[in-house]
Formats: C-alpha cells, structure tokens, sequence
C-alpha cells in the first residue's frame, strides 16, 4: 500500500509520456524500410501525446520527415524551433499558404484549385512552393480523382516551369480493406505515378504506405513511410498483434490516484442509472478520470484498471469526472495508483484492451485523452 506521503508526490492524473519509447520506436521501424525514408506523423498533438516534445524524439530517433493534418500544426512545430522537413495535408478552402511557404513548410495538394492558389500565394512572397501531389486512388477521402490526374499533372508541370512551385512529392493512402484492395490501389498509385512522370514530374519522394503498409507490404514504401501509429507503439493491424510483437513500445501510460474507497452490500447500485448493482458485498474504488478526459464512456461495464496489483473491472456506467472499481474483498487505499493502460508487457492494460472494450480502436483511445489531463514526459534526450 502507498503511504500517504508517497501518494502526495504522484498526480491526481497524468498521461505519462516515454519519449524514449517513441525514439525507439522511430528506430525500430526506420530499419525495417530502409532505403525508404521516414516521416513521423504528430498530427491531432502527436495522436495525443504531444506535438513538440514528440516530434524532438521522433527525429531523434531517426525520422527524417514530420507530417501533420494542418497549417495549425505545422505552424506550431516551427515557432518551437523544429526546422526539419515538414509536410502538411489537409487544408481550410481559405488557407493562408504564403506564411507557410515562406517557412518551408510543403504542401499536400489535393485539387486543382489548391494547386493555383498555392502558386500564387508563392507569387506573393517571391518563393518557390514545395508541394506534393495527392492522388485519390481509393481511398475516397482527399485527393486528385482519377480523372483528372492527367489535368492536374500538366498544371502543376507548367508551374514548375514557371518557377512558382517544385513538385518535391506525390502520393496517396491506402484503405486498409484487404490485401486485394491494397494490391489495387498500389496499381493504381504506380499508373498515377506514370501519368507525373510523362508530364514532365520528377518528385524526390513518392509515399503510399502508413505503419500498416510500410510493416507488411513491402511494394508500398517506394521513397518514403509515413509511420503514424506506429510512432506511439500501439499496433496498427487489430488482429491480435501486440506492440511487442512488432519490436515496439507503447509510450503513453495513463494513470491516476483512488480518489475514494468503499465498501457496500451485495444489492447496491453504482453510478448512473443503476446498470451495475453488486452481487455481493465489495470493495469499491473511485478513480478521477471520465469521459470529459477522454475515457469512453462506451466502455462502462467492460474495460478493466491495474489497481492493487490486479486487473480490475470497471462497474456502473463511466462520468464525466469519474468511474467505478469494483475490487472484490482486495484493498487498496486513497493515493494508490490505478493504470488504465500502458504498456501491457508489464501487466496492464492495453489501448487496443480500451478500445476493444468501447467498440473502437486504439488510434482513437490515446488520441482522445483531452487537456484536463497533464502530460509528464520522461526519457528524453
């Protein structure tokens, strides 16, 4: 049991982040594509884990490429001094491209419109644009469509010409629906690929495949990976593969003190709308942690904690602020630490054990954990 001093020095929750972890992991997968080069992907704060402190680790660990969803982003990496190349993707109709070109940040292009604006935007600040061309050959989401890649491709090929834009990249992303698919859309990217290459495009980086792809089909890593998930030690495939299995380590560990103990009858409801009652009399610890800090509510009834040297289960429906332990005849004391995961090496939970409990996947949980809770870094550089 933890001494009330001891539990005093700890905090009431934390997102514990190893960044010697997320190095690790850049490393381990930096070595599995090789030649292909790497781009670390913090978009959405680094999945949760935080941008900055994460993007340092992963170039750290090797990457040579850091990718996020947006300008916002990428922004925020250059104001703390990150000046590694740098790619950002998915744009407001009325983004500001000038700053952004005028800090080297590159562009993904998914249109014909985007693809004129940013020329312009680079007529404005007498720079060259570095973009790369994104090709829908799929996945149905961002991206040149089909028919129009021979359009597009001629358009940014007489950009270049004219000195306002350097097509450094292009690619796509695949689906993930099924080796078929996969092979599909690899052929169709290889055909766009050509297009680019008759209108004149010589890019310096083709990339298609995230960690899933980059792991396990080896035709998808042409120049460059985009390891997303992977980064963060939380598998990409959802059939049973661990981080372990994969060389890699979960980095974030998310934690909190009992807030509360109790014990009540056999017959006593617990939490909202009384879903769980106690089938027998029990120990109940409360834990400080709700679906205002990102803890799906959805995994009432079925997720599980480290506590007392256990996997416990969680009862009674999940609040905004707080959930339910149920502990049986064990004890724990106020102040001791509950893990809601980690790295399940160690015994405890796991993302992917949360996300089977709520419906959804281990992307999501990690990526949720909201500001209210703070994130302690540790075995950095």
């Amino acid at each position: 049991m933890s001494s009330t001093a001891d539990a005093a020095e700890r905090p009431f929750r934390e997102a514990l982040v190893d960044l010697g972890a997320v190095s690790e992991n850049v490393a381990v997968l930096a070595a599995v594509v090789a030649p292909a080069l790497t781009m670390a992907v913090v978009k959405a704060n680094a999945y949760g884990h935080g941008a900055v402190p994460v993007a340092r680790a992963a170039l750290a660990g090797g990457a040579d490429w850091l990718g996020v969803a947006d300008l916002d982003e990428a922004h925020e990496l250059r104001d703390a001094g990150i000046d590694a190349p740098l790619l950002a993707w998915l744009h407001d109709p009325a983004a500001a491209f000038a700053p952004a070109i005028d800090r080297g940040i590159d562009l993904g292009v998914s249109s014909l419109r985007q693809l004129q604006a940013i020329a312009d935007a680079a007529a404005s600040v007498d720079r060259i644009a570095a973009v790369h061309l994104k090709l829908d050959t799929g996945l149905s989401r961002s991206g040149v469509a089909p028919e129009q890649w021979g359009e597009a491709t001629a358009l940014a090929a007489q950009l270049e010409r004219t000195g306002r834009l350097r097509v450094r990249g292009i690619f796509s992303h695949l689906a993930n629906t099924s080796a078929a698919e996969d092979a599909k859309q690899l052929a169709a990217f290889e055909l766009g690929l050509e297009q680019a290459a008759t209108a004149g495009l010589r890019a310096e980086v083709r990339h298609l495949a995230s960690t899933a792809a980059a792991l396990r089909l080896p035709a998808a890593r042409f120049d460059l990976v985009r390891i997303g998930i992977g980064v963060y030690g939380v598998p990409p495939f959802g059939d049973g593969t661990t981080a372990a299995d994969l060389g890699l380590r979960p980095a974030m560990t998310l934690r909190a003190r009992v807030a509360a103990v109790r014990r009540v009858e056999a017959g006593t409801g617990v939490s909202y709308g009384h879903v769980w009652r106690a089938d027998r009399a029990s120990n109940l610890a409360l834990v400080p942690l709700g679906y205002a800090d990102g803890v799906p509510r959805q995994a009432s009834g079925r997720a599980e904690v480290w506590l007392a040297g256990a996997r416990r289960p969680v009862v009674g429906r999940i609040a905004m602020d707080q959930f339910v332990v149920d502990l049986g005849d064990d004890h724990a004391e106020v102040g001791d630490e509950v893990v809601l995961f980690g790295d399940p090496e160690h015994g405890v939970p796991s993302a992917d054990d949360w996300g089977d409990a709520a419906g959804t996947i281990g992307y999501e949980i990690v990526t949720r954990i909201g500001p209210r809770v703070p994130r302690r870094y540790v075995g950095g550089a």
